[in-house]
């Protein structure tokens, strides 16, 4: 009877496996970080139109000087946080692809040492199937002698 097949780096794989799924969560968070920037790029530029928006005057209204101050120092800060949330912005894409690649490092490494223990199964199939055919054949071989020995002096009995 041929052995159970056993994997002599299978606990190489389950790290390998844990590796992919931590790079799989390390994706997911740059990915989450990314989307929260663009998210507060999106409300700055809508508050800097809000803002804008605001100083228009109706004909014939008339100008507060201190609120336009106030508005334009405001337009000001807006536009250096739109600036440095647009470089963030650009330094959290990077992240997400360097975090792609980690995971598609990890995957390729995952999947390399899946396919070789899947061919070393196969090995062990076929060698335990190569195995099985030579005791069949020894057993064809036996039994065949068994039944064509001659019976040689076989005492009859006597009535």
């Amino acid at each position: 009877m041929a052995t159970r097949f056993r994997f002599r780096l299978e606990s190489l794989l389950k790290l390998r496996k844990a590796l992919e799924q931590d790079a799989q969560r390390g994706l997911a968070t740059t990915i989450q970080a990314r989307n929260l920037t663009e998210a507060r790029l999106d409300q700055l530029r809508k508050e800097h139109q809000r803002t804008v928006e605001s100083r228009r005057l109706q004909p014939g209204e008339t100008v507060n000087l201190e609120l336009w101050r106030a508005t334009e120092r405001y337009l000001v800060v807006l536009e250096r946080s739109i600036e440095k949330t647009r470089l963030d912005l650009l330094e959290a894409e990077k992240l997400v692809v360097e975090a792609r690649q980690v995971l598609t490092k990890a995957h390729q490494a995952h999947l390399m040492l899946l396919r070789l223990k899947e061919r070393r199964q196969a090995q062990h199939a076929q060698e335990a199937l190569q195995e099985e055919f030579r005791i069949q054949d020894e057993l064809s071989v036996l039994r065949y002698r068994f039944n064509t020995r001659p019976r040689a002096a076989m005492p009859q009995e006597v009535p």
